[in-house]
């Protein structure tokens, strides 16, 4: 009865992850890598579009937009670094934990699972007998998968978090820093806009495909907060470039 845990059962849809094993390291660097892209491109696009409406000097967009490149690189990567982290951690722990009380008290352990297996339905008789088979296979995978949705050799790494989110906040930054330096002057700020819209667009749409779910609506709410957040620092830029001059 080691079926539930292996990742080659039969009659499985090849397009449905039953098997769980590298599911939630690959879906960390899913995650980080749409979030750190998205993050990038509204956060460097909002600073350069603001900078811009204050100034068409070429230097200060420059500068500012580097500046919350590298910055928002290493803020990205530090904050998955941490988050990551205290995710692992707590596997752990609770890995640590299981483990222990499997050493200690097995049978109360046998017992917990027969319960947790009834609870899903099976017979009190069936679910004994399935319980005792899962814990000659293997107990702690067991209790990990049906307790805790865990898996032992599948726990978050933190670095790959943070990698990602830094590369993909690095690549995403970088459409705006073109959109905004490489035209004339003249037509800097509508090429950004529709640079980082259609960018927004596609990452919400990538998102909303990996997520497996609809692609409407959360590309719209990207690309509606992305507009926004330009709109506003560009008000605010040519607000504070029309006081200072």
């Amino acid at each position: 009865m080691s079926v539930p845990f292996s990742t080659s059962a039969s009659g499985q849809h090849p397009n449905e992850p039953h098997s769980s094993i590298g599911l939630a390291g690959r879906l960390n660097w899913l995650r980080a890598g749409v979030l750190g892209a998205n993050d990038g491109i509204v956060s460097v696009a909002a600073i350069v579009v603001g900078v811009a409406g204050a100034t068409s000097a070429f230097l200060p967009i420059l500068t500012a937009g580097m500046a919350g490149l590298v910055g928002g690189a290493i803020s990205m990567a530090l904050g998955e670094y941490v988050s990551v982290s205290s995710q692992r951690d707590s596997e752990r722990a609770l890995i640590a934990k299981e483990r222990s009380e499997l050493r200690d008290m097995p049978e109360q352990e046998l017992d917990e699972l027969t319960g947790l297996l009834t609870n899903r339905g099976l017979s009190e008789t069936t679910a004994r007998q399935v319980a005792a088979e899962l814990t000659e296979h293997d107990a702690l995978a067991a209790h990990l998968a049906l307790e805790l949705n865990i898996t032992e050799n599948d726990i978050a790494n933190p670095w790959h978090a943070a990698i990602a989110s830094a590369i993909a906040f690095t690549i995403g930054a970088i459409l705006p820093m073109l959109a905004i330096l490489l035209p004339p002057p003249e037509i800097r700020i509508p090429v950004t806009f529709v640079a980082v819209l259609i960018a927004l667009a596609l990452t919400g749409a990538m998102g909303a495909k990996l997520g497996g779910s609809p692609a409407l609506r959360p590309t719209v709410r990207v690309v509606v907060g992305g507009a926004l957040a330009l709109a506003a620092t560009f008000a605010i830029g040519s607000l504070l470039g029309t006081t200072v001059a």
